[in-house]
């Protein structure tokens, strides 16, 4: 049996990261439940997974790329004032960034090519990804011989079709390179109330960017609509009311595992993954799951598992 948590009589299932590494996941049976045919992934299952991937499945240079934020993130960002925080000398932005600013302390989310936000809305979990928030201006790159290309720093940025931004290069200059801007493709967006949080999330997250930005980098610095980009992503949706979750954690896997070279709009992604691959998520995170537990219960946790040390890509 798992440890009882004090005063709820749920057992512990695990930690992961195991003792002693720091920002564990602490996961109860009650957290396991979610994982029933049609229940509703709770935060810890979304957090648990996420942190499972960069931790020990996702390839480590997509890892060294990459900053998954917290569930709660966006929830705390966002939430209403409380009655200690100064909403007279102090703009909303601040007071929204001062929430979370310790949240980063130990990355500098403009040095990651992706960033991953997980939104829970209205009962509806939904993914964004910001590509290449550092990036203050266009930037040229050329391409390999594969069609890979390669920024100043070496790292591989993708592809993005010129003309889509109103720019007339001649045939061989498109042969040569790429023009890249920053973009913010959302998952799983697939009614109105979807496209209305979407708008919402761009001033919110615009916002924090700004202030991120001057607390990391000093100075001021434009994000807006006028330099970010947004776009629906066509992916495989989900065909029921409860599987929104597993979709989000899906679509992380699969663009961890092999990053999207190719930013056309919109961009094309119906067939990433079949809908049989999402219907054995359940399972799959359960065995997962219950394979930790066997390890964590004989303490083979640390011995058992390829630990990646480094958790600073994910809050």
């Amino acid at each position: 049996r798992g440890l009882l948590q004090p005063g709820t009589g749920t057992d512990i299932l695990i930690q992961f990261p195991p003792p002693p590494s720091k920002g564990a996941i602490t996961m109860t049976t009650e957290d396991l439940e979610c994982l029933d045919s049609g229940e509703f992934l709770n935060d810890v299952i979304i957090d648990f997974y996420l942190k499972y991937l960069l931790v020990q499945k996702a390839p480590q240079a997509s890892v060294d790329r990459s900053h998954v934020f917290s569930s709660f993130f966006y929830k705390q960002l966002t939430r209403r004032d409380n009655a200690n925080e100064d909403s007279t000398s102090t703009p909303a932005q601040v007071r929204r960034h001062q929430r979370v600013r310790t949240w980063t302390r130990h990355v500098d989310i403009f040095d990651k090519d992706f960033l991953f936000v997980p939104v829970n809305q209205e009962a509806h979990w939904y993914l964004v990804v910001i590509c290449f928030p550092g990036l203050e201006e266009p930037q040229y790159v050329k391409r390999d011989g594969s069609g890979f290309v390669q920024g100043d720093g070496g790292e591989g940025l993708g592809e993005s079709e010129g003309e889509i931004h109103g720019e007339n290069r001649s045939s061989s200059d498109e042969d040569k390179g790429k023009t890249f801007y920053i973009y913010i493709y959302i998952y799983n967006v697939y009614n109105e109330i979807c496209l209305h949080d979407m708008i919402n999330f761009e001033g919110f997250f615009f916002r924090y960017l700004q202030v991120e930005w001057e607390t990391k980098r000093g100075g001021y610095r434009d994000f807006s609509v006028d330099n970010m980009i947004g776009s629906h992503c066509r992916v495989p949706l989900q065909d029921n009311s409860s599987d929104c979750g597993l979709y989000l954690l899906q679509y992380a896997e699969s663009f961890l595992l092999d990053p999207v070279l190719h930013f056309d709009f919109p961009l094309r992604l119906d067939h990433w993954f079949s809908r049989q691959k999402v219907r054995g998520k359940r399972e799959e995170i359960r065995d997962l799951i219950l394979h930790l537990y066997r390890f964590q219960e004989g303490s083979l946790g640390s011995e058992a598992l390829e630990d990646r040390t480094d958790y600073g890509n994910v809050i």
